[in-house]
């Protein structure tokens, strides 16, 4: 088995995983590594504490878009949903959002963007990086899309 199918046996961190996912959440926070690695902040559905993870902005025509390659499963998915898409992202600075669900037949372009960004996610998502559009329309009801909009104030 690969090792980063390994790192997230059964579509969750394992320990080592999440230990990594934390440094990399704590570096993109502060702003070092590429602008489209950011870390998400969102409250936990259970506990209510800020849960923050590294992610990667998949970029389609000007939107920029999160994806769950590990599927529907994915807490900070449900965390997201929880709290109807209220988060903040940091990459050196602190950014209030919107995440906005994107419907499964809207997904495709972004899964493909989003794995041309993301090597590490190329296991989890099974679509070459290059295939047509129509592979990526066929698993795209699987993997959550999210639209990164501004927050308005009410």
């Amino acid at each position: 088995m690969e090792l980063r199918k390994w790192l997230y046996r059964g579509g969750r961190p394992n320990r080592i995983a999440r230990l990594a996912d934390r440094f990399t959440a704590a570096l993109s926070a502060r702003g070092v590594g590429p602008d489209y690695l950011v870390t998400l902040e969102v409250p936990g559905r259970k506990s209510g504490r800020t849960v923050s993870l590294p992610l990667v902005v998949a970029d389609v025509g000007g939107e920029r878009y999160l994806v769950s390659m590990l599927g529907e499963g994915a807490n900070w998915v449900r965390n997201v949903r929880a709290v109807e898409g209220e988060a903040v992202l940091r990459h050196g600075r602190r950014e209030e959002v919107r995440l906005e669900e994107v419907a499964p037949e809207r997904r495709a372009p972004v899964l493909k963007a989003y794995l041309g960004r993301a090597p590490n996610a190329r296991v989890h998502i099974p679509v070459n990086k290059d295939a047509p559009l129509e592979e990526f329309e066929e698993v795209a009801g699987r993997y959550p899309v999210f639209r990164i909009a501004p927050r308005t104030k009410a």
